[in-house]
């Protein structure tokens, strides 16, 4: 499979574009990038919408369950899971028509982000979703400063 990568200035335009990441994986532990990552785009101005099946709130958000659990408009999703699961994340993503299906470091899997990109989803790989953001100059980044 060959992929075009995207620019920087495409993922400026991700970035501008987007209001609501659903966050599949999310935490409550702060000690974890799953955690920490959308904290930080959350005090970015972004709408954090949590996934995990554990439930209870975060950010001021109700903790879905899935995907299919969220009845508004999705602009991202970010995925916080095993590649093992990259598959189910990319048809619950195209089954909420996300338009952007972003993979932390290491949660993609081959198939899965052809499935997306058959559907027409944007997705992005080998890429923080809260690091770039800072790389971009976008934001100072996530770390203690924020």
């Amino acid at each position: 499979m060959s992929r075009t990568p995207l620019t920087k200035d495409d993922l400026r335009a991700i970035y501008a574009a987007t209001k609501t990441i659903a966050v599949v994986g999310a935490s409550q532990n702060t000690a974890k990038a799953p955690h920490e990552i959308p904290r930080y785009l959350h005090s970015q101005g972004f709408r954090i919408i949590p996934v995990s099946p554990k439930g209870g709130e975060l950010f001021g958000e109700e903790i879905r369950a899935s995907l299919a659990d969220i009845d508004e408009p999705i602009d991202v999703v970010d995925v916080f899971r095993p590649p093992a699961e990259a598959e189910a994340v990319a048809q619950a993503a195209i089954d909420a028509g996300a338009k952007v299906l972003w993979f932390q470091l290491g949660t993609e899997s081959p198939a899965a982000v052809q499935l997306a990109e058959d559907a027409g989803l944007t997705v992005v790989t080998g890429y923080c979703m809260g690091a770039l953001h800072g790389r971009l100059g976008l934001g100072p980044g996530p770390g203690p400063h924020d």
